[in-house]
């Protein structure tokens, strides 16, 4: 084998051309907030402003028009939370890159490196799904974690946020499960003029739904028939009301004594009911290290959401596979949805 340079084979440009043509899981939460790419590390997008119409007056010929009001539009702006998450490639890992026995032990080597660059990517693109799905289940997004201690609150309705406790959880036999969802749905309807087309939820509480007796005698009458999601669904969107899904991934986060808590993306306990599109962005901005990797020629118009990179430290001498953003979700419909917490 020729002489090997690391810094050539894992270049920043390097490590770009991969990821512009790696592939990583598709979460749910970009179909309701898709990825967007800013050049600033501040998030700002409106929110407020009925949805519902506003009438125009009827007026005697030759007289001044009726002057309008803008409705209350709030400028909303955060800065972007700061993710990232690296791994040290340990010494035998580095002995084979450098002095390889054989081409065939040197590709392995170069591939585990870029596996560790798919992992640290995929860590930071999960901790963004995190976020998604916390303001979507919650309305807010709270972090305290490696000296960030801070709430943003989307301002989801308080008249939007529900609990089923007691005898109207759908855990217990008196809960009527479809008096609340058309409930809900008329509620939301009222307030903002927005229709609920879809309801998100987890497979448990979509499995009370459809084991649950009033339920089944809604929607067959008095039999012992066995509810499926799509009959269920079929039964909503006949009544004008939001047809269900079920979201169950989970992902696991790496606590400080080491070990690993497996937590899901979508709280168990709850349902949203969400209006046709999109409910936000994803939101990607500047960070750091793409505004160093400017001054050093590379093209820093190719990198992506995530930027990934392998550097060296002199004390303690080692090298790092490192994955970095700046991400913040935005949430103008936060107005528009409505979370239940049913059992």
């Amino acid at each position: 084998m020729g002489l090997f340079k690391f810094e050539e084979v894992f270049s920043a440009a390097v490590l770009l051309d991969y990821l512009k043509e790696r592939k990583f899981p598709e979460f749910l939460g970009l179909t309701l907030f898709p990825e967007k790419k800013i050049e600033e590390i501040d998030l700002e997008y409106i929110k407020g402003g009925s949805h519902l119409p506003v009438s125009a007056s009827v007026h005697a010929f030759n007289s001044e028009s009726e002057i309008a009001s803008r409705d209350a539009l709030e400028a909303v702006k955060e800065r972007l939370a700061l993710v990232k998450r690296k791994i040290r490639m340990d010494e035998e890992l580095l002995i084979k890159l450098q002095t390889p026995r054989t081409n065939k032990e040197f590709e392995k080597a170069k591939e585990q490196v870029f596996n560790d660059v798919d992992t640290m990517v995929l860590a930071v693109l999960t901790r963004a799904e995190a976020m998604r799905m916390e303001v979507l289940t919650t309305g807010k997004l709270a972090v305290n974690e490696n000296g960030v201690n801070v709430t943003l609150d989307y301002g989801v309705p308080s008249d939007a946020l529900k609990t089923n406790a007691g005898n109207s959880a759908w855990t217990h036999a008196d809960s009527d499960p479809l008096k609340d969802i058309y409930d809900w749905t008329d509620s939301v309807i009222a307030r903002t003029g927005v229709i609920p087309t879809r309801a998100l939820t987890s497979s448990s509480v979509l499995s009370l739904l459809l084991r649950h007796d009033k339920v089944r005698k809604n929607i067959f009458g008095n039999t012992n028939k066995l509810v499926t999601k799509a009959e269920l669904n079929a039964f909503l969107e006949q009544q004008g009301l939001p047809k269900f899904a079920s979201y169950d991934a989970k992902y696991r986060k790496e606590q400080a004594n080491g070990t690993y808590q497996t937590l899901r993306f979508f709280d168990a306990n709850k349902v949203v009911l969400m209006p046709d599109g999109f409910l936000g962005e994803t939101v990607y901005g500047l960070t750091a290290e793409e505004i160093e990797l400017a001054g050093t020629g590379v093209d820093t118009e190719q990198v992506g959401n995530v930027l990934a990179m392998i550097y060296r430290t002199a004390d303690p001498v080692a090298r790092w596979t490192k994955a970095v953003a700046t991400v913040l979700p935005s949430f103008p419909e936060a107005e528009n949805i409505l979370i239940a917490k049913v059992k």
